[in-house]
């Protein structure tokens, strides 16, 4: 009888490892399509990004062609002999043509920084001397649209950055404010200070806030994706751009409320 359950016991033990056996087999083999389709769709997205990106080169260089004999034709136009008023009404045709091949322009240079590889040489960084920098840089523009520009960045504050694409994100992050305040004008602050991340450890952290309507808590994540915009003008890359210049650095960025009014960008990098 012992030994009767004993051979019936190694039966069902060799029958388990054999299940074992065929469900690992099973589950490497899931694994194994399952990484070959991955790789799959990621040659399949290469292959996109390098068809789209050529394709755009390719549409600049008519584009620019275009852009030249209209302006060449509104220099035409202000010579015809013809009456004053039709004349007025072809220049201005002439102008339009001109604003949006400049327009299509700009979309295709945003399309392929965002599309592109990012080439950063990340070092070492004064993120407050930088800052002041971009302000004194940024500072008629704000003007223009009426917008008052504080800056809180005193001292030194460094961080791992790299300053050209740091100062590419500050740009988007600052022109998004002004256009939010472009009806009544308001104040733009940019403010430098440490703090500590749960995520990323001590940082630097780099605010941009502005006393428009602010964004509403359901479009917080969507006006980061590509194409999203609230402008009347541009083609809804610039936060996209600003998140993968902040992600490559190691960093990230985000919107949250500003007290009293408007929003709070916030975007910070590893010390």
């Amino acid at each position: 009888m012992t030994l009767g359950w004993f051979l019936l016991g190694g039966f069902c033990g060799a029958l388990a490892s054999l299940y074992g056996a065929r469900v690992a087999i099973r589950g490497s083999v899931r694994r194994a399509i399952s990484a070959e389709r991955r790789a799959t769709d990621a040659e399949r997205l290469a292959e996109i990004g390098s068809m789209t990106g050529g394709l755009a080169h390719e549409i600049k260089n008519p584009l620019s062609t275009i852009g030249l004999n209209a302006q060449l034709l509104g220099e035409a136009i202000d010579d015809l002999a013809i009456d004053e008023d039709e004349r007025a009404a072809l220049a201005k045709r002439a102008a339009l043509l001109t604003r949006e091949v400049d327009r299509l322009r700009e979309i295709l240079e945003d399309f392929l920084r965002y599309a592109g590889e990012f080439r950063l040489e990340p070092r070492s960084t004064d993120i407050a001397g930088l800052v002041r920098e971009f302000a004194d840089f940024f500072e008629p523009q704000a003007q223009s649209q009426n917008v008052r520009l504080r800056v809180d960045a005193p001292g030194e504050s460094v961080a791992i950055a790299d300053a050209d694409a740091l100062k590419q994100a500050l740009l988007n992050l600052s022109l998004n404010a002004t256009q939010a305040m472009r009806e009544s004008g308001g104040e733009l602050a940019l403010r430098v200070a440490s703090a500590h991340d749960d995520d990323l450890g001590d940082v630097c952290e780099i605010t941009v806030s502005d006393s428009g309507p602010g964004v509403p808590p359901e479009r917080r994540d969507e006006i980061f994706r590509p194409y999203i915009t609230g402008r009347r003008t541009g083609a809804g890359l610039g936060l996209a751009i600003t998140r993968r210049i902040a992600s490559e650095l190691g960093g990230r960025v985000w919107v949250e409320d500003n007290e009293p009014r408007g929003a709070r960008f916030v975007l910070r990098l590893p010390r």
